[in-house]
């Protein structure tokens, strides 16, 4: 649903978009004044791009175009970053010639390698030195411009008012003692959105708890990290996840995400079949679309002969899109327009303030709302609550199911091989950096079927008809065994997760269909989630080690596992529409003795 990630850095490349789009006519796209326009001339007004990204060459005519760019292609978010750590104006201009610096040293250096250094607590930053407020570059229009349209009143959270908020709170619990306990008191629980009993505000504290003998997250002992107090104050949770919901609303204004979404054929093409292929189901149906993006579900649903088209969309910027769009494919509905398809700018939540709809009166409740790893962007919450809402009782959600699956890949599904042959010379130190980094940072990315070391495994199904809000979160266990076709030792680096969600013919009895984007099929814009090990585990299919009388660690080239079960959790974390997974892997041996490493957590 964005770009992808490499090594920690957001990527694109050229040869996955031409994937996408061989058959597409995409020449006349324009990236308007949200949009990205990368390596794009501007024809009419001569207008010279002379913004150039922190991390690579790419130019631009704002500083809005530059970040966007910046976050969604190398994962820093410089206005989220000047926010949670309190940054001001000098202190981002340090930041700036520092990363310039950086960059400048290190062409592989990402964001990603300081976030563990990184402390909001820390009374000094790398880039707090005084040589940073040189300018690395002298004439470096960002430093002159980054702060020139930015409100301070909201994006910064003022100290004096945070004072009088906390002066004004009635209950606050402050809980610096054990990591995994409730930070809110059992008498006031805090929920979400600023009402009380609710008896979570992070189910990531349970991941802790479940793990807390042997937990590493991001390096640290969380067993024995206890320094980090905790405050909950319900509007404060909620002012953060407003900000969040618009952080996250507001990226998909970029054309540029949906060309990339539109062009992917096998997600695309998945729902077209569902939605015109099964006649009986859409013909006359009452159709609601939560997240409509451009409208192309909705405008499917309409093509398709339903009644009535329910677009809902919360960007401002897409629902006005949207709108456009159905206008001028003659199927928009109002006063002045005969079609069947109408747009509401709202959360879904919010829906009954923009359009008048009665509850449990949708026959058909569709939505592309994956991410990676299929749970990330916590937006299958709203086509639960969708569902329960205004879907009929026995009506279609579409897609119907959701299952996710696990293998471990090998050396070729990381940078190693590159880094260990670069014209010649060996820079394998570069590459085991990066992999160190990537124990720590969860990667998207492509990973080929050849890159496999195991079979896959089944680790999660979902219901989505049945399933309840709260089995988002879920812990699940699974056991690969090395690939039996190839009779030798390998090391497996660590898992790769990817998912399949299904359009059966409980609902689309005509056509049933299969959006998948295993590596074993062609590539989507998704890709696949990397969760990478500390140390590699050297595996051996049960039939080659059978009679062998091997000492050793187990899972080292002396004694290799001849299966691995994992343990994985996932849980939606303290920052609004982010994830937590932890992993935790045992090898077996042929013999039957384990050996366990430590649990890991990475954040997506």
């Amino acid at each position: 649903m964005a770009a992808m990630v490499k090594d920690g850095i957001l990527n694109c490349s050229d040869d996955e978009e031409e994937n996408f789009s061989d058959d597409g006519d995409w020449g006349d796209w324009k990236a308007d004044d949200n949009g990205v326009g990368v390596g794009e001339e501007e024809e009419d007004d001569g207008f010279e791009s002379d913004f150039v990204c922190l991390f690579c060459d790419s130019h631009y005519v704002s500083c809005d175009l530059l970040f966007e760019h910046c976050r969604m292609s190398h994962g820093f978010d410089f206005h989220g970053i000047r926010n949670e750590l309190k940054l001001d104006f000098y202190a981002s201009f340090k930041l700036i010639n520092y990363i310039r610096s950086q960059v400048a040293e290190n062409k592989s250096w990402s964001w990603g390698i300081v976030l563990e250094t990184v402390d909001s607590k820390d009374v000094k930053f790398p880039w707090d030195e005084e040589k940073y407020l040189k300018p690395f570059w002298q004439e470096d229009s960002l430093l002159y411009s980054f702060a020139d349209d930015e409100d301070e009143e909201d994006e910064l959270l003022d100290r004096e008012e945070l004072m009088e908020d906390l002066k004004k709170l009635g209950d606050i619990s402050i809980d610096d003692e054990a990591v995994g306990e409730s930070s809110v008191s059992n008498n006031d629980k805090c929920s979400l959105n600023g009402s009380k009993d609710v008896t979570q505000l992070s189910n990531c504290n349970g991941l802790k708890q479940s793990c807390a003998d042997d937990l590493t997250v991001n390096g640290k002992d969380a067993g024995t990290d206890v320094s980090v107090p905790r405050v909950c104050d319900g509007r404060l949770v909620g002012r953060n996840i407003r900000k969040a919901n618009e952080n996250y609303f507001g990226s998909y204004s970029s054309f540029g995400i949906h060309k990339e979404m539109l062009s992917d054929k096998v997600r695309t093409e998945a729902y077209r079949d569902a939605i015109l292929k099964n006649p009986t189901l859409l013909c006359g149906s009452v159709v609601m679309d939560v997240g409509c993006g451009t409208g192309i579900l909705s405008l499917f649903a309409a093509k398709a002969g339903a009644s009535r088209v329910i677009a809902v969309e919360a960007s401002e910027k897409m629902a006005k899109v949207a709108t456009k769009i159905a206008k001028d494919n003659s199927v928009f509905h109002d006063n002045e327009h005969n079609g069947v398809l109408e747009v509401a700018h709202s959360m879904v939540e919010e829906l009954e303030k923009s359009i008048k709809i009665q509850p449990h009166s949708v026959d058909v409740l569709v939505s592309e709302w994956m991410g990676y790893c299929l749970l990330y962007e916590s937006m299958l919450t709203s086509v639960l609550y969708a569902r329960d809402r205004w879907l009929k009782p026995g009506g279609a959600i579409l897609p119907d199911t959701a299952t996710m699956f696990a293998a471990g890949f090998g050396k070729g599904a990381t940078s190693l091989p590159f880094w260990e042959d670069v014209y010649g010379f060996d820079m394998s130190s570069i590459g085991k950096e990066i992999l160190e980094d990537t124990a720590r940072i969860s990667v998207v990315d492509v990973i080929e079927e050849r890159d496999l070391v195991t079979q896959p495994a089944l680790l999660q199904t979902f219901d989505l008809a049945t399933m309840k809000p709260d089995e988002v979160d879920f812990t699940a266990t699974a056991m690969l065994e090395p690939n039996e076709s190839e009779a030798k030792t390998s090391l497996c680096h660590g898992v790769v997760l990817w998912f399949d969600t299904g359009f059966t013919d409980r609902f689309c009895k005509e056509n049933p269909t299969v959006l998948s984007t295993s590596p074993y099929t062609p590539p989507t814009h998704w890709a696949q989630t990397v969760l990478t090990f500390k140390e590699p585990i050297s595996v051996a299919p049960a039939t080659l080690l059978s009679g062998d009388d091997r000492t050793g660690a187990i899972g080292t080239e002396e004694c290799p596992a001849s299966s691995i079960h994992l343990r994985v959790s996932v849980a939606r974390a303290p920052e609004h529409r982010s994830i937590d997974v932890s992993l935790e892997a045992t090898g077996v041996s042929s013999k039957g003795l384990k050996r366990r490493w430590p649990v890991q957590i990475f954040n997506l």
